[in-house]
């Protein structure tokens, strides 16, 4: 069976349309989801040092994640996440801000298809008590 020329343009383009909406990482391609973190959302911290832990449902490239704390839609400290911790989970480390409301912003890539995730996670951080 011959397609005619404009039977075949057809095909082509509903081809590519039908591809391009698989986007980049294909029929697969899906969002990381955080199972838990610490601080968890809306916490309190205190003390002189914070941990940040990211909990995810599946693998990050540790190398291409992004963590930065942020108060009033400024970024404050930009973390580093250390390449070497699991493989599910995003961890950086430093001295605890000044008292005030955060947003730890995170940005993750998936290693098998990627896909880039991002979220915010709001805390508190507290004077000390002596």
């Amino acid at each position: 069976m011959m397609l005619s020329r404009r039977q075949t343009y057809r095909w082509c383009f509903g081809f590519s349309i039908g591809i391009g909406a698989l986007g980049p990482g294909g029929a697969d391609a899906e969002q990381l989801h955080v199972r838990d973190s610490s601080p968890a959302a809306e916490t309190i911290i205190r003390g002189r040092h914070a941990e940040y832990v990211i909990r995810f449902d599946g693998p990050v490239d540790h190398a291409a994640a992004r963590m930065e704390l942020v108060q009033s839609g400024q970024v404050v400290r930009t973390l580093t996440p250390l390449g070497d911790s699991a493989p599910d989970v995003l961890f950086a480390s430093g001295e605890t801000p000044p008292p005030g409301h955060y947003i730890l912003r995170w940005q993750a890539r998936s290693p098998q298809d990627g896909t880039t995730s991002r979220g915010d996670i709001p805390f508190w951080v507290e004077e000390p008590k002596s």
